[in-house]
């Protein structure tokens, strides 16, 4: 990191702890929503509804950057933001381990959603900033990139953490360890502040700029207004939801007068800003698509995971992983379970209270026939299994052992002026992230749908392949807003940048809610391919003019 701005090391830092704590969640998020109460300590929440309620949460986390984002451009500045964003989230972290009551629980992710708002868009604008001198300017995409893999180090450590934290202690002690981890963030950056004081210095107010009356009035409150119209008025009129559940509505209808918003920037914008904020619409847009599917990894590649995946431990490692807490062990013998279908979904009494019955537990429903036998012989028999959040390290680590491979991939054609331009690497990453779902498709052939559980490698390999198309997009997006941005909004315009994630994220909530109408899940995973392939398309087709506008710009 010599080569690059003193403050690097810090925000790489800082981030990292903070996503730490963000990814330990969603780890475990689903996983604890629809573990059953009582038996499992959960909420016993059923599948869609865990499904609904992580899609809205994450679809939050980025939708708050877009005032966040404002609110430090404006009034709070970079530093103050990043300190109460975390503040904020880590007494959400803590809040999430203590309370089981559901109004307090929501409480808790309502203080994580603001939080994250004031963090996410600031500490990638001060990143940004720090490449604002000239001995750093050509230097930018490689800086996102390490911070890119600070990020991924903390969410592959998370699930290792959370998986030791509720092995041994329980659900609520893996939640207050991602606190604890922010916190840590924020000292470290406390450290660093000498460092980045000139990158967070705010921006003069210049004719023209967009006043927070204007954002607080005009956007946030007919957000709200738009928001709540779309919880009660499709039941009221309708006699049911327009999009599958009142959260959904509701965040729908909320976006539309953020997303009117974004596009008024253009409209308003002189000749000089046009074109650049266009671009930036128009990559907000595709990139969309990109983590409908990407966030799936919480959901249904957890619930993949989860029940289709043989997640036994070799013989040899079972008692050292189990000494220090990291396999979860399953019993061969009869005893209080919760009722499945066969697709895995709880079963519900109408009261809402899962099901139970006396039986074997349901990791051994579509184990190989071999093994069955093997246990039904020695019943006393324990199972070692790794813990399904485990899993969800998969992804960060691909991006930590492939990041440098593909830095010096850019850097070796950068050498011979044939270095694909920002917007291109961003179409790339869409087409090769499309490949994934496809390597599920196989997964799926190869367990006959289910009826036996699946080599854990099926996930490794589509986490590699969805992991270098995430190398080509999500550094990328955060580098050409801070390329392409008006000065005066650039931390609005990572705001936005967030907002096509959430409306992605969302999405992906809803996507991962049609699971159970898929009998066939090949469906599933070719429906997911097609919209990729349809956002690669799209984006094909802009190419020629965000390369244009790129070149203008001299970037």
């Amino acid at each position: 990191m010599k080569q690059h701005p003193k403050g690097l090391p810090f925000l790489f830092f800082t981030e990292m702890w903070e996503r730490f704590g963000y990814y330990l969640i969603l780890g475990i998020f689903v996983l604890y929503a629809i573990e059953p109460e009582g038996i499992g300590g959960g909420l016993g929440l059923p599948d869609k509804v865990a499904d609904d309620i992580f899609g809205t949460y994450i679809a939050l986390t980025y939708l708050t950057p877009f005032l966040g984002g404002f609110l430090a451009d404006r009034v709070l500045g970079y530093v103050k933001s990043i300190y109460l964003g975390g503040f904020l989230m880590g007494i959400g972290y803590i809040g999430l381990g203590i309370f089981k009551d559901l109004p307090l629980f929501y409480t808790s992710l309502g203080l994580i959603i603001v939080g994250n708002g004031f963090f996410k868009p600031t500490i990638s604008t001060l990143l940004g900033n720090l490449y604002s001198e000239p001995e750093y300017k050509d230097k930018k995409d490689t800086g996102y990139n390490i911070f890119y893999m600070g990020i991924n180090i903390g969410a592959f450590v998370c699930n290792i953490i959370a998986a030791f934290m509720r092995n041994k202690f329980g659900w609520g002690e893996a939640f207050i360890t991602a606190g604890i981890g922010m916190f840590l963030g924020l000292i470290i950056f406390s450290f660093g502040l000498k460092h980045v004081k000139k990158a967070s210095e705010m921006k003069p107010a210049e004719k023209g700029d967009t006043k927070i009356s204007d954002v607080l009035v005009k956007v946030f409150l007919p957000a709200i207004i738009a928001g709540a119209i779309g919880w009660v008025v499709p039941t009221l009129v309708l006699g049911k939801t327009i999009f599958g559940s009142t959260n959904t509505d509701a965040f729908i209808f909320a976006c539309i007068p953020v997303i009117y918003f974004y596009a008024s920037l253009y409209f308003k914008a002189n000749s000089e800003e046009k074109r650049p904020i266009g671009a930036l619409l128009s990559i907000f847009l595709v990139s969309m698509f990109f983590w409908a599917i990407f966030k799936q990894n919480g959901t249904a590649l957890t619930r993949w995971a989860n029940y289709y995946t043989d997640r036994s431990v070799p013989a040899s490692f079972e008692k050292p992983l189990e000494n220090i807490y990291m396999v979860d062990g399953k019993d061969f013998k009869d005893k209080e379970v919760s009722v499945y279908d066969n697709q895995f979904q709880t079963q519900k009494d109408a009261d809402g209270k899962t099901i139970k019955t006396t039986g074997k537990d349901i990791y051994f429903k579509n184990i190989a026939p071999e093994k069955r036998a093997e246990l039904e012989k020695n019943p006393d028999q324990k199972v070692y299994l790794y813990n399904t959040e485990l899993f969800q390290s998969i992804n960060p680590f691909w991006v930590i052992a492939l990041t440098p491979v593909v830095v010096a991939f850019w850097a070796f054609l950068r050498k011979r002026k044939k270095e694909p331009t920002t917007p291109t690497k961003i179409m790339i990453g869409l087409f090769i992230t499309s490949l994934s779902c496809l390597v599920m498709v196989f997964a799926v052939f190869a367990g006959d749908n289910g009826a036996v559980k699946v080599s854990p490698l099926w996930l490794v390999a589509s986490y590699g392949v969805v992991t270098i198309g995430e190398l080509c997009l999500s550094p990328m997006g955060l580098s050409v807003v801070s390329k392409l941005s008006p000065t005066r909004i650039t931390a609005l315009m990572m705001g936005g940048f967030f907002l096509a994630n959430s409306v992605g994220n969302k999405l992906s909530g809803i996507l991962a809610s049609t699971w159970y109408s898929y009998e066939n899940k090949e469906y599933y995973f070719l429906v997911n391919f097609g919209l990729l392939l349809f956002a690669t398309i799209l984006g094909l087709s802009m190419l020629k003019r965000l390369n244009a506008v790129m070149k203008e710009k001299g970037v």
